[in-house]
Protein backbone atom coordinates (compact mmCIF):
# COMPACT_ATOMS: atom_id res chain seq x y z
CA UNK A 1 0.00 0.00 0.00
CA UNK A 2 1.03 3.59 -1.16
CA UNK A 3 1.91 5.51 2.24
CA UNK A 4 3.01 8.58 0.09
CA UNK A 5 0.15 11.68 1.40
CA UNK A 6 -2.13 12.61 -1.32
CA UNK A 7 -1.72 16.55 -2.45
CA UNK A 8 -5.39 16.97 -2.51
CA UNK A 9 -6.30 16.02 0.61
CA UNK A 10 -3.88 18.94 1.24
CA UNK A 11 -6.36 21.30 -0.10
CA UNK A 12 -7.91 24.12 1.79
CA UNK A 13 -11.04 25.90 0.84
CA UNK A 14 -9.54 29.58 1.38
CA UNK A 15 -6.82 27.95 -1.29
CA UNK A 16 -9.10 27.73 -3.89
CA UNK A 17 -8.39 32.06 -4.16
CA UNK A 18 -5.04 31.76 -4.93
CA UNK A 19 -5.63 28.86 -6.94
CA UNK A 20 -7.92 30.65 -9.81
CA UNK A 21 -5.70 33.91 -9.24
CA UNK A 22 -3.09 32.00 -10.34
CA UNK A 23 -4.84 30.87 -13.31
CA UNK A 24 -5.08 34.70 -14.55
CA UNK A 25 -1.30 34.73 -14.47
CA UNK A 26 0.71 34.44 -17.48
CA UNK A 27 2.96 31.55 -16.79
CA UNK A 28 7.06 31.81 -16.94
CA UNK A 29 10.16 29.64 -15.96
CA UNK A 30 10.73 26.42 -17.03
CA UNK A 31 6.90 24.27 -17.79
CA UNK A 32 7.23 21.24 -15.78
CA UNK A 33 3.24 20.19 -16.62
CA UNK A 34 0.52 21.63 -18.16
CA UNK A 35 -3.38 21.05 -16.79
CA UNK A 36 -6.13 21.55 -19.94
CA UNK A 37 -3.44 23.96 -21.57
CA UNK A 38 -2.40 25.86 -18.66
CA UNK A 39 1.74 25.57 -17.99
CA UNK A 40 2.72 24.63 -14.35
CA UNK A 41 6.48 25.87 -13.86
CA UNK A 42 9.22 25.42 -11.85
CA UNK A 43 8.75 29.05 -10.63
CA UNK A 44 5.40 28.05 -9.62
CA UNK A 45 6.82 24.79 -7.70
CA UNK A 46 9.13 27.39 -6.00
CA UNK A 47 5.84 29.49 -4.95
CA UNK A 48 4.06 26.37 -3.82
CA UNK A 49 7.06 24.92 -1.83
CA UNK A 50 7.34 28.18 0.24
CA UNK A 51 3.78 28.18 1.28
CA UNK A 52 3.73 24.58 2.13
CA UNK A 53 6.72 23.11 2.54
CA UNK A 54 6.15 23.39 6.90
CA UNK A 55 3.43 21.13 6.26
CA UNK A 56 4.88 18.41 4.63
CA UNK A 57 7.51 15.59 5.87
CA UNK A 58 10.43 16.45 6.99
CA UNK A 59 12.04 13.09 5.00
CA UNK A 60 10.62 14.24 2.08
CA UNK A 61 13.33 15.79 0.07
CA UNK A 62 14.76 16.06 -3.60
CA UNK A 63 12.93 14.79 -6.18
CA UNK A 64 10.18 13.38 -3.93
CA UNK A 65 9.43 16.48 -2.51
CA UNK A 66 9.22 18.45 -6.15
CA UNK A 67 7.11 15.51 -6.87
CA UNK A 68 5.02 15.85 -4.17
CA UNK A 69 4.40 19.84 -4.93
CA UNK A 70 4.06 19.82 -8.40
CA UNK A 71 0.91 17.49 -8.00
CA UNK A 72 -0.47 19.25 -5.16
CA UNK A 73 -0.40 22.43 -7.78
CA UNK A 74 -2.25 20.14 -10.65
CA UNK A 75 -4.66 19.14 -8.03
CA UNK A 76 -4.90 23.18 -6.91
CA UNK A 77 -5.59 24.18 -10.99
CA UNK A 78 -8.34 21.27 -11.29
CA UNK A 79 -10.26 22.14 -8.15
CA UNK A 80 -9.99 25.50 -8.24
CA UNK A 81 -11.39 25.53 -12.26
CA UNK A 82 -14.18 22.83 -11.03
CA UNK A 83 -15.57 25.76 -8.25
CA UNK A 84 -15.25 28.42 -10.76
CA UNK A 85 -17.50 26.72 -13.37
CA UNK A 86 -19.54 25.44 -10.51
CA UNK A 87 -19.91 28.75 -9.08
CA UNK A 88 -19.19 26.92 -5.39
CA UNK A 89 -18.17 30.30 -3.52
CA UNK A 90 -20.04 33.48 -2.93
CA UNK A 91 -18.34 36.21 -4.90
CA UNK A 92 -18.35 38.96 -2.56
CA UNK A 93 -16.93 36.87 0.18
CA UNK A 94 -14.40 35.71 -2.86
CA UNK A 95 -13.48 39.67 -3.45
CA UNK A 96 -12.44 40.12 0.12
CA UNK A 97 -10.12 36.73 0.37
CA UNK A 98 -8.49 38.11 -3.05
CA UNK A 99 -8.07 41.33 -1.44
CA UNK A 100 -6.61 40.26 1.84
CA UNK A 101 -3.88 37.70 0.03
CA UNK A 102 -3.13 40.98 -2.25
CA UNK A 103 -2.48 42.81 0.99
CA UNK A 104 -0.74 40.19 3.03
CA UNK A 105 1.89 39.58 -0.66
CA UNK A 106 1.74 43.24 -1.16
CA UNK A 107 3.28 44.16 2.80
CA UNK A 108 5.36 41.02 2.90
CA UNK A 109 7.22 42.23 -0.36
CA UNK A 110 7.32 45.90 1.21
CA UNK A 111 8.67 44.77 4.31
CA UNK A 112 11.20 42.38 2.83
CA UNK A 113 12.57 45.30 0.55
CA UNK A 114 13.03 47.06 3.43
CA UNK A 115 14.53 44.61 5.57
CA UNK A 116 17.51 44.10 2.47
CA UNK A 117 17.64 47.98 2.16
CA UNK A 118 18.44 48.09 5.94
CA UNK A 119 20.56 44.23 6.11
CA UNK A 120 23.81 46.15 4.96
CA UNK A 121 27.65 45.15 6.33
CA UNK A 122 28.10 48.64 7.01
CA UNK A 123 24.19 49.34 9.05
CA UNK A 124 24.93 46.07 10.79
CA UNK A 125 28.24 47.36 12.02
CA UNK A 126 27.20 50.64 12.74
CA UNK A 127 24.34 49.04 15.36
CA UNK A 128 26.91 46.66 16.02
CA UNK A 129 29.16 49.42 17.92
CA UNK A 130 26.42 51.55 18.88
CA UNK A 131 25.36 48.42 21.30
CA UNK A 132 28.96 47.57 22.43
CA UNK A 133 29.58 51.09 23.46
CA UNK A 134 26.58 50.90 25.33
CA UNK A 135 27.08 47.98 27.10
CA UNK A 136 28.03 48.15 30.69
CA UNK A 137 31.13 45.70 31.18
CA UNK A 138 30.41 42.62 33.17
CA UNK A 139 32.60 40.81 35.50
CA UNK A 140 33.34 36.98 35.20
CA UNK A 141 35.87 34.62 36.64
CA UNK A 142 37.34 31.52 36.25
CA UNK A 143 37.09 29.48 39.70
CA UNK A 144 37.89 25.20 41.01
CA UNK A 145 35.42 23.62 43.09
CA UNK A 146 35.31 20.98 44.84
CA UNK A 147 31.75 19.42 45.73
CA UNK A 148 31.36 16.69 48.69
CA UNK A 149 27.76 15.95 50.84
CA UNK A 150 29.25 16.83 53.88
CA UNK A 151 30.69 19.93 55.92
CA UNK A 152 32.92 17.56 57.47
CA UNK A 153 34.14 16.44 53.81
CA UNK A 154 34.49 19.80 52.82
CA UNK A 155 36.27 20.71 55.87
CA UNK A 156 38.49 17.35 55.20
CA UNK A 157 39.19 18.51 51.14
CA UNK A 158 39.81 21.96 52.09
CA UNK A 159 42.58 21.07 54.78
CA UNK A 160 44.14 18.64 52.13
CA UNK A 161 44.29 22.11 49.68
CA UNK A 162 45.77 24.26 52.45
CA UNK A 163 48.75 21.40 52.81
CA UNK A 164 49.68 22.05 49.52
CA UNK A 165 48.18 19.53 47.39
CA UNK A 166 47.04 19.76 43.67
CA UNK A 167 43.69 21.32 43.46
CA UNK A 168 42.82 19.12 40.81
CA UNK A 169 43.87 15.97 42.21
CA UNK A 170 41.09 16.59 45.37
CA UNK A 171 38.98 16.89 43.35
CA UNK A 172 39.64 13.83 41.03
CA UNK A 173 40.01 12.42 44.31
CA UNK A 174 36.46 13.59 46.44
CA UNK A 175 34.46 15.81 44.78
CA UNK A 176 30.93 14.55 43.50
CA UNK A 177 30.60 16.83 40.34
CA UNK A 178 30.96 14.91 37.42
CA UNK A 179 30.85 18.33 35.42
CA UNK A 180 34.39 19.73 35.74
CA UNK A 181 37.19 18.06 35.17
CA UNK A 182 39.63 18.57 38.10
CA UNK A 183 36.91 20.50 39.70
CA UNK A 184 37.42 23.61 36.57
CA UNK A 185 34.28 25.82 36.38
CA UNK A 186 35.67 27.93 33.60
CA UNK A 187 34.63 31.50 33.31
CA UNK A 188 31.31 32.34 34.31
CA UNK A 189 29.44 35.71 35.70
CA UNK A 190 27.55 35.91 39.23
CA UNK A 191 23.99 35.00 37.67
CA UNK A 192 24.92 32.22 36.12
CA UNK A 193 25.46 30.47 39.69
CA UNK A 194 23.35 29.73 42.73
CA UNK A 195 23.66 32.54 44.77
CA UNK A 196 25.52 31.33 47.68
CA UNK A 197 28.16 29.93 45.35
CA UNK A 198 28.30 33.01 43.88
CA UNK A 199 28.27 35.21 46.63
CA UNK A 200 31.78 33.04 48.08
CA UNK A 201 33.14 33.01 45.25
CA UNK A 202 33.01 36.28 43.80
CA UNK A 203 34.26 37.73 47.05
CA UNK A 204 37.63 36.15 46.80
CA UNK A 205 40.85 37.15 45.82
CA UNK A 206 42.86 35.92 42.60
CA UNK A 207 44.20 32.54 44.59
CA UNK A 208 42.53 32.77 47.92
CA UNK A 209 40.19 29.33 48.58
CA UNK A 210 36.99 29.88 50.68
CA UNK A 211 35.61 28.16 53.62
CA UNK A 212 33.33 25.40 53.32
CA UNK A 213 30.32 27.02 51.20
CA UNK A 214 26.69 25.09 51.69
CA UNK A 215 24.09 25.23 48.80
CA UNK A 216 21.57 23.20 47.37
CA UNK A 217 24.25 21.24 45.74
CA UNK A 218 25.65 20.19 49.11
CA UNK A 219 29.23 21.72 50.05
CA UNK A 220 31.61 23.23 47.97
CA UNK A 221 35.95 24.48 48.82
CA UNK A 222 36.24 27.24 46.08
CA UNK A 223 39.44 28.58 44.64
CA UNK A 224 39.35 32.07 42.55
CA UNK A 225 41.72 31.37 39.64
CA UNK A 226 41.29 34.85 37.68
CA UNK A 227 39.05 37.51 36.96
CA UNK A 228 38.13 39.41 34.01
CA UNK A 229 35.93 41.72 32.39
CA UNK A 230 33.28 39.23 30.28
CA UNK A 231 34.39 40.46 26.78
CA UNK A 232 31.77 41.67 24.22
CA UNK A 233 31.29 39.30 21.56
CA UNK A 234 32.78 39.39 18.72
CA UNK A 235 30.56 40.73 15.28
CA UNK A 236 30.79 37.76 13.67
CA UNK A 237 29.27 35.69 16.05
CA UNK A 238 26.58 37.54 16.92
CA UNK A 239 25.87 39.43 13.01
CA UNK A 240 22.92 37.26 12.21
CA UNK A 241 21.11 38.60 15.42
CA UNK A 242 22.25 41.89 14.55
CA UNK A 243 20.90 41.39 11.26
CA UNK A 244 17.05 40.28 12.62
CA UNK A 245 17.23 43.09 15.02
CA UNK A 246 18.26 45.82 11.83
CA UNK A 247 15.38 44.38 9.84
CA UNK A 248 12.85 44.43 13.08
CA UNK A 249 13.69 47.81 13.87
CA UNK A 250 13.23 49.30 10.51
CA UNK A 251 10.00 47.39 9.77
CA UNK A 252 8.57 48.50 13.28
CA UNK A 253 9.94 52.44 12.39
CA UNK A 254 8.38 52.52 8.96
CA UNK A 255 4.98 50.66 10.32
CA UNK A 256 4.68 53.01 12.95
CA UNK A 257 5.35 56.11 10.54
CA UNK A 258 2.57 54.67 8.21
CA UNK A 259 0.38 54.56 11.36
CA UNK A 260 1.01 58.26 12.58
CA UNK A 261 0.08 59.31 8.74
CA UNK A 262 -2.85 57.31 8.76
CA UNK A 263 -6.61 58.10 10.33
CA UNK A 264 -7.28 54.85 12.18
CA UNK A 265 -10.83 54.77 13.48
CA UNK A 266 -11.33 51.16 15.75
CA UNK A 267 -14.85 50.11 16.12
CA UNK A 268 -16.21 48.90 19.70
CA UNK A 269 -17.21 45.99 18.47
CA UNK A 270 -15.25 43.51 16.46
CA UNK A 271 -16.87 42.14 13.31
CA UNK A 272 -18.67 38.34 13.14
CA UNK A 273 -16.44 35.56 11.70
CA UNK A 274 -16.10 35.15 8.02
CA UNK A 275 -18.01 32.00 6.93
CA UNK A 276 -15.75 29.32 5.11
CA UNK A 277 -15.45 29.91 1.25
CA UNK A 278 -18.09 28.30 -0.82
CA UNK A 279 -20.80 28.15 2.44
Amino acid sequence: MNSKPKPFGRLAPCLTAIALMWLAVPAYGKVLATVDGTEITDTDVALALDDIGPTMPQDMQGPARDTYVLDYLIDLKLVARKAEADKAFDQAEFARRMAYYRDKVMMEGSLGTLGKQNNSEEALRKIYEDVAKAQKPDAEIHARHVLVPTEAEAKAALKRLQGGEDFAKVAKDVSKDPGSEGGDLGWFTKDQMVPEFAEAAFNLKVGQLSEPVKSQFGWHVIRLEERREKPFPAFEIVREQVARYAVQKAQSEYITKLRAGAKIERLESAPPPLPPLGK
